[in-house]
């Protein structure tokens, strides 16, 4: 039955305050002290409450809560979590809580696909929820029903709104919330990101790194024991290292020798390479001085903005190039990423 935007709000808040940790890590002993979690709640509740009052402003339009077969919902692609990666263990707990309390107490949210005879809705945000269900109804609980709120939310709002729950999440890896951000740039914010921060209210030099290490292949991944272990402070002078061609060819070798030596480790039954030893080989394969050094950091449409031309204890020469279509802000943030870079490998300028 559809709801007024009003009470559609006050009652997902209500909701969201009441089981938030329940859905999220499973349930925990009355009064156990969990700043952390309670941290993470207040953030998620303050940045989730930003993002539907926009309801009321008609960006989206309509809200309906119904009980759904999963069967019938699919994941949106344009969520950073990825659906393949969920199973019963990462699952455990939330599967748990909802035997526990009989069923699902958060609802999801979910909009209406068109043109698909196989869904008639795509999950917005509740992923793991989606999952948890459709695992129950398949394992001893066959009337298990998947609980979720009906929006109608354009593809930018729909983004946003995931990337809200996702924030909260600690099973949403760097790497795939870089990727979805990268995705996301092209195809909602016109390759701004000036905007896509505004938008979402980030730094545009933490967005720009995220932005950065989803640049880093696969088969550079693959050396890590998880996708989840690259995440975004340690990782982004790996990605910046593979931006200078005379580089990367080492790299990429030495990739493939470390994923060989963790497969290896696997098969024996020992603990692999940590994501700490991963990096600092790859950063040492073929580690170049400062001096001989090309880093290059494109702007918009993948048009070089800034380059750095040389370095040395006198000073760093950079070059800002022309037509590379961003802001003066989105510049000087290109700038601030290119000195940081510099400085993580000990080249930076002495003061």
């Amino acid at each position: 039955m559809a709801r007024k935007q009003k009470d559609y709000l006050t009652a997902l808040l209500a909701d969201e305050i009441e089981n938030h940790e329940a859905d999220a890590t499973g349930s925990e002993p009355e009064g156990a002290p969990a700043p952390r979690a309670d941290r993470a709640r207040r953030n998620s509740l303050l940045g989730r409450e930003s993002a539907l009052a926009r309801v009321a402003s008609g960006e989206v339009r309509q809200v309906t809560q119904i009980a759904l077969d999963p069967a019938r919902v699919r994941p949106w692609a344009g969520n950073a979590r990825s659906y393949n990666h969920l199973n019963e263990e990462n699952c455990r707990e939330l599967i748990d809580a909802i035997i526990a309390e009989g069923g699902q107490k958060v609802p999801a949210i979910v909009r209406r696909v068109d043109g698909d005879p196989t869904f008639e809705f795509e999950v917005i945000a509740g992923t793991r929820r989606h999952w948890s269900i459709s695992w129950l109804r398949q394992n001893s609980y066959p009337d298990m029903k998947f609980l979720a709120q009906i929006a109608d939310l354009d593809d930018e709002a729909a983004f946003r709104l995931a990337d809200i729950e996702n924030r909260a999440r600690k099973d949403v890896s760097d790497l795939e919330r870089a990727r979805n951000y990268a995705a996301a740039l092209k195809t909602h914010y016109g390759n701004h990101q000036s905007r896509m921060a505004e938008r979402l209210k980030l730094s545009q030099s933490w967005l720009s790194k995220m932005i950065k290490v989803a640049t880093i292949p696969d088969t550079i991944v693959a050396a890590f024991a998880s996708p989840a272990d690259v995440q975004l402070k340690p990782a982004y002078p790996l990605a910046m290292a593979l931006s200078d061609p005379k580089r990367t060819r080492s790299i990429q070798s030495a990739a493939r020798d470390l994923a060989a030596k963790q497969a290896d480790l696997r098969e024996a039954g020992k603990p692999p390479l940590s994501a700490q030893d991963v990096i600092k080989a790859l950063l040492a394969a073929d580690q170049r001085t400062t001096k001989g050094r090309e880093i290059v950091l494109n702007g918009a449409h993948d048009r070089p903005a800034v380059s750095l031309q040389g370095a040395s204890r006198q000073g760093i020469t950079l070059r800002l190039h022309a037509g590379h279509g961003l802001s003066d802000d989105e510049l000087l943030a290109k700038v601030k990423l290119l000195l940081e870079t510099l400085a993580a490998d000990g080249g930076g300028l002495q003061r």
